[in-house]
């Protein structure tokens, strides 16, 4: 199985897009070194163990601009820097028309995988036998990459936009007027087909939420013995009675992910796998012909 095979048939438009945005007019660095034949080393750099994540990206990022490239090392490895992790054949102009567009996506996501990856490490130490998942906190118009990052990483990339699951926040419920009234008509147009995740503040609104039949349970902001106490308290409740799952969400952090990471709670969510996280480093080296 692939991960490329994940994505959708609109991704190498996307592509395009990219390079189209950063060649707008002349290309003055191309009229420079013309179109001799060349072969470029794609290395892996930085100062940490990294996993590599965007493959399919950086070789179509290529092969619209008539290059070929050769992995040496799968999607997913990890690989301790300065590794060759792959060798792109093309004309120079066009090797290095497409450079910065592969080298700033191989950097982001495999920075994404990188964090991801790290963070579920961190949690199965602990002992967690749940879910570690992202949030919809990612970059307009470049979420698609995050997302598989997040899957190259190895963690729950969490619902992908607005209409794959439906999800009510605070907003929702204070505009509807309360959380048995939101639940009821988002299951009247969402169908059976779709999970309901509710986020509360409180033992009482969690009560609510499952009264009203949600499917996630997200315990915003609840840490501490407190979190343990009301997830505890709450399944005892609505053992047998009602199916559903406890979500910790907000501010998890690898400094709390100890706490946070307890058998009670069965989805830990958090941006800090693809907000801030730490590019990796990559470089395109042209070799000079022998």
């Amino acid at each position: 199985m692939s991960f490329e095979h994940l994505l959708p048939p609109s991704w190498r438009v996307q592509v395009g897009d990219w390079l189209a945005e950063d060649t707008p007019a002349f290309d003055y660095g191309g009229y420079v070194v013309g179109e001799a034949e060349r072969i470029a080393f794609l290395l892996g750099k930085g100062k940490q163990l990294a996993v590599l994540a965007g493959c399919p990206f950086v070789t179509e990022i290529f092969h619209q601009l008539g290059c070929q490239v050769e992995w040496h090392m799968k999607e997913g490895d990890t690989f301790q820097p300065i590794k060759h992790v792959a060798t792109v054949r093309g004309k120079a102009r066009h090797l290095l028309l497409g450079e910065r567009v592969a080298l700033n996506l191989l950097a982001r996501c495999s920075g994404i995988a990188t964090k991801s990856k790290q963070i579920k490490d961190l949690a199965v130490g602990y002992g967690y036998k749940g879910i570690i998942a992202g949030t919809r906190k990612t970059t307009p118009g470049f979420r698609l990459v995050e997302k598989y990052g997040m899957i190259v990483g190895g963690i729950d990339p969490h619902r992908h936009d607005l209409s794959s699951m439906i999800m009510l926040k605070d907003n929702h419920i204070w505009s509807t007027g309360s959380i048995t009234a939101a639940i009821k008509q988002a299951r009247s147009v969402g169908g059976f087909s779709l999970l309901l995740d509710v986020e509360v503040n409180s033992e009482a609104e969690a009560n609510e939420a499952i009264e009203a039949g949600a499917d996630i349970i997200m315990l915003d902001n609840i840490e501490g013995e407190e979190l343990v106490t009301v997830a505890r308290k709450l399944k005892d409740k609505w053992a047998g009675k009602r199916k559903f799952l406890f979500e910790s969400s907000g501010n998890i952090t690898e400094a709390n992910l100890r706490e946070r990471a307890i058998d009670e709670v069965d989805i830990l969510s958090t941006s800090v796998v693809h907000q801030s996280v730490p590019h990796i480093d990559f470089s395109l080296k042209i070799q000079v012909p022998g």
